[in-house]
């Protein structure tokens, strides 16, 4: 049996990201689940790009501030202690926009984790 009772505070971010990113999944050597947390600071974004997943289901669960979700569909505004779902094959941008109050912090998670973020074009190009 492995057990893990971690920080996310105390792990190192991730380099070359837009947002102040903690891998939990790396930490807790996890091998089927992505697990992540999240600090925007107003104008930065969550993922690296705009993008969606072949297979992978996400889940969001905003701790504090309110998470803004760019789609196809319209955008979804997520406050504190709500959740936003993507399914596999749906695009999505989470961000915390420029003019936005106070940061956003997010715990992220999403089955299975081996299938990578592919790029959507919002405008088709």
């Amino acid at each position: 049996m492995a057990y893990h009772h971690l920080d996310p505070d105390a792990l190192p971010e991730t380099e070359d990201y837009p947002c102040d990113r903690r891998g939990l999944s790396e930490a807790a050597e996890l091998h089927a689940l992505h697990a992540a947390t999240y600090t925007m600071a107003p104008g930065e974004q969550l993922p690296r790009t705009y993008h969606y997943h072949k297979q992978r289901e996400e889940l969001f669960y905003v701790r504090s501030g309110t998470l803004y979700v760019e789609t196809p569909d319209g955008e979804f505004v997520v406050p504190a202690d709500e959740v936003f779902v993507a399914e596999p094959e749906s695009p999505h941008r989470a961000y915390n926009p420029a003019d936005a109050d106070e940061q956003v912090r997010v715990l992220g998670v999403g089955a299975p984790k081996t299938d990578i973020a592919l790029p959507y074009d919002p405008d088709g190009d």
